[in-house]
């Protein structure tokens, strides 16, 4: 189930396609807020977790927060909240798989918004700035 809160097409250039333009389509599942999900308690068994990570000005508007969206406001309440929305919808003994791209704020840093420790990582993309972080919701 793919949960977002924007629901849109977006036209982009494309010189790769005959047309010259690309639609990248946004059509969630569930139209919600990762702050604020519409679903009861211990729900499910897995969560993936990839929250916007971009949060620079001369970002709006590029192919990444086109993607995924941006960071705004108070980003650093608004990922904590999403953190703990996770753990509240996932079942005990769950798991939560949170991906972050380190393009702009440390791991560490992200990592801190949430008591829960994960269990292990794994880097990956070009430049190893991808996380993928696992984390299990403990019994009772």
């Amino acid at each position: 189930m793919f949960v977002d809160k924007r629901s849109e097409v977006i036209t982009r250039k494309d010189t790769s396609n005959a047309k010259g333009t690309r639609e990248l389509v946004i059509a969630p599942d569930v139209q919600a807020d990762f702050t604020n999900l519409p679903f009861p308690d211990e729900t499910f068994w897995h969560v993936v977790y990839d929250p916007p990570h971009k949060q620079r000005e001369q970002a709006n508007g590029g192919f990444l927060v086109q993607h995924y969206g941006m960071l705004n406001g108070n980003w650093r309440e608004m990922l904590h909240d999403g953190f703990a929305e996770c753990f509240r919808v996932l079942k005990p003994g769950g798991t939560l798989i949170f991906k972050w791209a380190e393009t702009e704020f440390p791991l560490r840093e992200i990592l801190a918004l949430t008591p829960h420790k994960p269990l292990y990582g794994h880097r990956s993309g070009k430049q190893s700035k991808t996380h993928w972080i696992a984390f299990l919701k403990p019994n009772g």
